[in-house]
This record gives structure tokens, sequence and C-alpha cells, in this order.
């Protein structure tokens, strides 16, 4: 294995970081959230939700894609973190529906989680593929 191959823990880092930042979102009691007119605007938290699991998925595949590590196990571990990305974002909405208070399970909520970490999938599968 070359030196490239070696995949640093502090490169996880930032998703990590990230990562704890969309729990305390998702963990937040409805009271404690901001009551801004802009979070209002119809289908912008969905978008909120898109950018935060595409975002969630692009940085934990960050360091693998740094490596030399050939296409076909770069394609397993993003199917694989695309699966955890769609299981983390059902996971959060259950988090929410049972533990969190003013909180509830949505659907429209998840699938926008879904597609985030699906849109992550298709635009990380392209650039491994044109490599």
């Amino acid at each position: 294995m070359s030196r490239n191959d070696t995949i640093r823990w502090q490169r996880f880092i930032p998703a990590v970081i990230w990562f704890l930042v969309v729990l305390v979102l998702m963990c937040t009691p409805r009271n404690d959230l901001p009551d801004t007119k802009l979070l209002k605007i119809i289908f912008l938290d969905k978008a909120v939700h898109v950018a935060c699991f595409f975002l969630l998925v692009i940085l934990f595949y960050y360091p693998i894609g740094k490596t030399d590590a050939a296409q076909a196990s770069k394609l397993n571990y993003l199917t694989r973190l695309t699966i955890a990305g769609i299981l983390w974002g059902i996971t959060t909405e259950l988090i929410q529906r049972f533990f969190i208070p003013g909180r509830s399970f949505d659907w429209f909520d998840w699938l926008a989680d879904s597609l985030g970490a699906i849109g992550a999938f298709f635009v990380l599968r392209w650039r491994i593929r044109k490599l």
C-alpha cells in the first residue's frame, strides 16, 4: 500500500463535525429554534435537509476519494455511505418523533435527506468514473 493509500483519520474531522452539527440541529426542540420568516418559505426547509445530507456524504467520502484505491472500492464505499446517509435520515426523524419536544416525524424531511444523500452519490459516482 502506498503512502497515499493510507487513510488518515484527521481527514474525517470535518465530516464528524458536520455530523454533530446535523445531529444538534435535528435534536433541537421546536421552541428553541429561531422563528424566522425565511424558514417559512415553502420548501426552504426541505432544501436545507437536502443540503445537510448532500454535504454529509461528500465529507465522509472525501478521505477515501483522496486515496489511490481502485475505482470499484471507491464505488463500493460510496454506495454503503449513501445507504448509511439514508438510514441516518430516517433515524433522525424517529429521534425527533419520540425524544424531542415539539418535533415530529416528517416523511418529506426524510425524503429530502435521502435526496441529498442520493444526489451526492451521483455527483461523486460521476467524479469517480471521470478519473
